[in-house]
């Protein structure tokens, strides 16, 4: 597909390396030499240097030829003006990054107005992860497929876990709970295992389940940990007020520090709720005048990775049982890989937003639809949610006998309001809702987890 990106930050950046990697013909936009300079030399798409909201560049780039339209500037008004402009050109689809909370009240008529397929407000769905990861405390990371109805948890065995030394069948057999261990990643591994595959301490698993069903494994294990009742947040973003609103519907008190004075006072007026705290937080005699030790969560939210890794490594040491950092370099993921560290990179959380909208869109088949797409161990494993249609070479057969691809698993499937973990007997329906697991790039259709063969 030929897709068209206006603005080459590191969302608009991020979202290009992804769809590059997909095989679409990407052209990124932008008017700082530099940036573009960067890009040209860092990825394998067309860059043009210029104003995306001028017509002469929108059309120098073909955008009347777009099947895509993206416009992820750091002005959501510069976006609004692109995507109508973008909009009246031809393009097919058209997608505008719009952050300020303001809007968020306003997102249908913005479809509407402006035509949009798709909103992308990364802030809000960073917001929206940490508030899940803070529900489940022992949770490495947590994303939703089905509305909500199936959830897949990343969680690290830690030293002294009944799990160490227990094969799949019998963590099944002996805590009861409907869970799915879907992917393991143990050092530089990341497999999908079977029944058979034995677990050790220190492995990261991505856990697939009803919420219900994943409190009750994380009960049996020894894993839940004490309710999540006051949350320090560090930095005054958009990111931070989306989250408080966030925490306090979910009866969760936040305090939220910024050094700046005039910060402060917009923050009053947009989280009356929460405390607010003008002082910085990455000082020490700060964090401790403000009770940071009988905190349950802190969770650092600024513009700058090192003080958002290094108070939230002091957060840890005062005894703070669960740290949620900010990042926008992935590279920094060692650093904070302990238990009850958890890390987030705003881009890509939207590139797998994107990617999914992207893959829906190109897969021309009526087998299937891909409804959500997540990265799971660096990216080298999907989880793929597929809405089932009626052409679908896998209707009603049992799982035993269907011979899935190898490296394929068919971790969860939701049929109406019921999420099930599947066995050898269940089968396939046409309108289901069917969560897969498999190496980055394997599959676009559900007909691929056979090959295209039954």
């Amino acid at each position: 597909m030929k897709i068209i990106i206006a603005g080459a930050g590191k969302v608009g950046a991020g979202i290009a390396q992804s769809l590059e990697a997909e095989g679409h013909d990407i052209t990124l936009i932008d008017r700082d030499s530099a940036t573009i300079d960067r890009m040209v030399n860092e990825l394998d798409v067309i860059c043009c240097l210029g104003n995306a909201t001028h017509l002469d560049t929108l059309r120098e780039a073909g955008t009347d030829q777009a099947d895509i339209f993206m416009a992820v500037t750091e002005s959501d008004e510069v976006n609004m003006i692109c995507a109508l402009a973008a909009r009246r050109l031809g393009a097919r689809y058209i997608v505008a990054r719009i952050r300020d909370p303001e809007y968020l009240t306003q997102t249908e008529f913005l479809r509407e107005a402006v035509g949009l397929s798709v909103i992308v407000n990364p802030e809000y769905e960073c917001a929206k992860e940490i508030s899940r990861i803070l529900r489940f405390p022992s949770a490495v990371r947590v994303e939703t497929f089905s509305k909500g109805s199936a959830e897949i948890i990343d969680y690290r065995v830690p030293e002294g876990s009944p799990l160490h030394g227990l094969d799949l069948l019998e963590c099944g057999r002996r805590f009861g709970a409907k869970v799915l261990v879907s992917v393991v990643e143990r050092g530089d591994e990341a497999l999908i295992p079977n029944g058979d595959f034995v677990l050790r301490s220190g492995d990261k698993l991505s856990l697939m389940g009803e919420g219900r069903e994943l409190r009750r494994f994380f009960t049996a294990v020894g894993g839940k940990r004490r309710r999540v009742k006051k949350v320090m947040i560090m930095g005054g973003s958009r990111t931070s007020v989306y989250l408080a609103d966030l925490l306090d519907e979910s009866g969760i008190s936040a305090t939220v520090f910024d050094r700046s004075r005039e910060r402060c006072d917009e923050l009053c007026d947009l989280i009356p709720h929460a405390r607010v705290i003008c002082g910085d937080a990455a000082r020490d005699e700060v964090l401790l005048e403000e009770g940071i030790r009988s905190a349950d969560a802190f969770v650092a939210l600024t513009g700058d990775d090192g003080d958002n890794i290094v108070t939230a490594m002091y957060a840890k040491r005062c005894g703070v049982p669960k740290t949620v950092v900010k990042v926008n370099m992935r590279h920094f993921s060692g650093m904070l890989d302990g238990e009850g560290d958890s890390m987030i990179t705003p881009k890509e959380i939207v590139s797998q937003q994107i990617t999914g909208f992207v893959r829906a869109i190109s897969n021309s088949a009526a087998s299937s639809s891909i409804e959500t797409i997540h990265k799971l161990a660096g990216g080298r494993i999907e989880a793929m949610e597929f809405k089932v249609g009626e052409s679908a070479n896998c209707l009603g057969v049992p799982l035993r006998d269907l011979k899935p691809r190898k490296g394929v698993l068919i971790s969860a499937i939701t049929r109406g309001e019921k999420t099930l973990i599947p066995n050898g007997s269940t089968t396939i329906e046409s309108g289901d809702h069917a969560v897969v697991i498999a190496p980055a790039g394997m599959l676009r259709d559900i007909n691929d987890i056979m090959g295209g063969e039954r």
